[in-house]
């Protein structure tokens, strides 16, 4: 049994280039590597397909820590906002309770 060929995906795009690009027929480039014609448009048909994820933006380093700084003071800012109501209940519950003796209802 033949043993299969492994290429690396930069050879791939090296052979879909050559026929793209530079007009190697498929024929030439399939001999010439060892492989099938439908295996070459398998290879270009995953090419197209996945082409779109060459042109996403990737998020940098510093891009990354200045959102995750501004979230860290985000969750800083709402924490000390339940802090103070907190303290406000606190307050009006005891305030309530005092009214409450007050008036014997406890």
């Amino acid at each position: 049994m033949a043993k299969r060929k492994q290429l690396t995906p930069a050879q791939k795009v090296s052979i879909i280039r050559r026929h793209l690009v530079e007009g190697t027929p498929v024929s030439d480039l399939c001999e010439e590597f060892g492989i099938h014609p439908p295996q070459y448009y398998n290879w270009q048909k995953q090419f197209f397909e996945q082409g779109a994820v060459a042109f996403e933006r990737k998020p940098n380093k510093a891009n990354e820590s200045r959102q995750q700084a501004a979230q860290e003071r985000r969750i800083e800012q709402l924490e000390e906002k339940l802090q103070r109501k907190n303290e406000v209940v606190a307050e009006l519950l005891e305030e309530h309770v005092q009214l409450k003796k007050e008036l014997g209802e406890l």
